[in-house]
């Protein structure tokens, strides 16, 4: 809309100098010797802008001055009307328009439910980001620095991601974000204090939701827990595991980047759990046609009793809050779940 705006604007500008131009033009050659350059140009202006001071010495004697003074007065009052009216309509759809945006932007974040807040946009928040949006997840940016919000939107969604623009540390801006109906919250700001401050915050606004703390001393870990934080991430530590496992396997390194970068068939770990009422609780995960209907490989399964079980084998039984860890694309999770909840369609 504002880059339209502005084209307008132009074009408006260019046909007001264009007629000024031309009307300049016109006098001269009229006028001959009769009117400098400069007294053409001057006339023409104050004859667009109908202020008319006066007409040029001679203007009677010259054949077809009048006439063109007519045209002049008719083209370029309706040249400055445009032009005038495309400065307004400019300034106005600039302020309405980002304010009507900011609107509609706060009427969806105050009708999400379940989505996620990151706050913090920067070298560490912005790949959470990308993954969100790479999985098709709902989320709200938070940060306290509106041009970086507005260059990542416009970078990975095409200018439509939900944002505050705020101090995280606040409580208000949280609340903003709906972080008490928010399903996880990741707080990667930049200093260890200030992740402190998210969590203390979104834990108080929300005693259930999932919080995941950026740190950056290894000391703060501890704080971060006793702060409300579910777990704890030190990119320096992920950075060094990561330079050591291209190292000793760099084959699985590099089948990992494939899976996570590659846009068309992007596969992802996930965890899907079996809910109360799901048709399959109490069966055998042979029972269960993940593998044929959903297309998930599962690796690993977890429930109450016996942990994390590896390569879990057609006879482990699923009970209400079982987890099953999976490979697949989002799309097949996302059916694989209708499944377990009895979905007659089962995602098809």
């Amino acid at each position: 809309m504002q880059d339209s705006s502005i084209q307008r604007l132009v074009l408006a500008g260019a046909i007001l100098l264009g007629v000024i131009g031309a009307g300049s033009l016109g006098y001269t050659l009229l006028g001959g010797d009769t009117w400098t350059l400069g007294e053409s140009l001057y006339f023409a202006l104050i004859t667009v802008s109908t202020v008319g001071y006066g007409e040029l010495h001679d203007v009677g004697t010259v054949p077809g001055a009048r006439i063109l003074t007519g045209a002049l007065i008719l083209l370029g009052s309706g040249a400055l009307v445009y032009f005038q009216s495309n400065i307004t309509a400019t300034l106005v759809e600039g302020r309405l328009g980002k304010a009507f945006r900011r609107r509609r932007m706060q009427r969806e974040i105050q009708s999400l439910k379940g989505h996620f807040v990151v706050t913090g946009v920067g070298a560490t928040g912005r790949h959470v980001i990308e993954e969100l949006v790479a999985v098709n997840q709902k989320f709200v940016a938070v940060d306290i620095d509106l041009a970086r919000l507005e260059r990542l939107s416009a970078e990975l969604v095409g200018g439509n991601m939900l944002f505050v623009h705020g101090d995280a540390t606040q409580d208000v801006t949280l609340v903003d974000a709906g972080v008490d109906r928010a399903s996880g919250v990741v707080a990667a700001l930049s200093t260890d204090h200030e992740n402190l401050y998210v969590t203390l915050s979104a834990r108080n606004l929300s005693p259930t939701t999932r919080i995941v703390t950026k740190v950056i001393e290894p000391e703060a870990k501890k704080k971060m827990i006793i702060a409300g934080a579910n777990a704890t991430v030190s990119p320096t530590i992920i950075g060094g595991l990561r330079m050591a496992s291209e190292i000793l396997r760099p084959d699985v390194v590099q089948f990992l980047d494939q899976m996570m970068r590659e846009k068309d068939q992007t596969l992802r770990f996930e965890e899907i759990t079996v809910e109360q009422g799901s048709p399959f609780a109490g069966q055998t995960l042979r029972r269960v046609p993940l593998r044929g209907v959903a297309n998930v490989l599962v690796i690993a399964a977890r429930d109450a009793e016996q942990g994390f079980v590896y390569n879990p084998g057609p006879d482990f039984r699923l009970e209400v809050g079982s987890v099953l860890i999976v490979i697949a694309k989002p799309s097949d999770v996302a059916r694989a779940r209708r499944l377990l909840l009895g979905d007659k369609s089962r995602g098809g």
